[in-house]
């Protein structure tokens, strides 16, 4: 985090403890969504229902590039809060959802402005449930069954159109999301692509 973590106890003992497990839980945080910029926490004890027993009050401020995110617990909420640790679980466990999806939502805006890379697969193999893409820049990727959306790996063939994502693989750059949408048949100019290989297991 840019911002060192804040951590205040109000009516609370700082034990060693405590604190180690606040601490793990922000590293946690951070780990999540290394953009996030600072973290305050504050834990209090409710000393109004002496009779009850103490309840504790845990707030969690998050805050991120353009966002703010807070998880205020009040101390009535639940008895089980009795337990700092409890009370300290509970807060953060919603932060932790509230920091994924904010992940996500920050994700998805990149994405909405990158269309997906087209190319067309040069080589298959039925057998193995892989193949390779030439996409339109040149660069070569290779894919798996299991990336082929809508289980259609049964239709591809050397030469058909598709369009996926790129993300790193074992074996180099590999496509996800392959999605195929045009077909073509032997005999297309596609099936002289340099490198295009003919069907294995037909």
């Amino acid at each position: 985090m840019q911002i060192e973590p804040s951590v205040t106890f109000l009516n609370v003992e700082a034990s060693d403890a405590l604190q180690s497990k606040i601490q793990q839980r922000i590293e946690h945080l951070d780990r999540l969504f290394p953009n996030l910029t600072g973290c305050r926490v504050r834990v209090a004890r409710d000393d109004t229902h002496r009779h009850q027993g103490h309840l504790y009050h845990v707030r969690i401020d998050v805050t991120a590039p353009g966002h703010e995110l807070v998880v205020d617990h009040a101390a009535a909420q639940d008895r089980g809060h009795e337990d700092p640790y409890v009370a300290l679980r509970d807060a953060f466990d919603a932060m932790q959802r509230r920091v994924q999806d904010l992940a996500r939502t920050m994700r998805g805006d990149v994405k909405t402005h990158v269309p997906p890379a087209h190319g067309h697969v040069v080589e298959i193999d039925t057998a193995a449930g892989r193949g390779r893409i030439v996409a339109a820049d040149g660069s070569s990727l290779y894919f798996t069954r299991n990336a082929v959306l809508g289980e259609r790996f049964g239709q591809l063939r050397v030469g058909s159109e598709v369009r996926f994502a790129e993300q790193p693989g074992d074996d180099g750059p590999q496509a996800s999301s392959v999605a195929p949408i045009g077909h073509h048949h032997p005999g297309d100019p596609l099936h002289d692509l340099p490198g295009a290989q003919a069907e294995q297991g037909d």
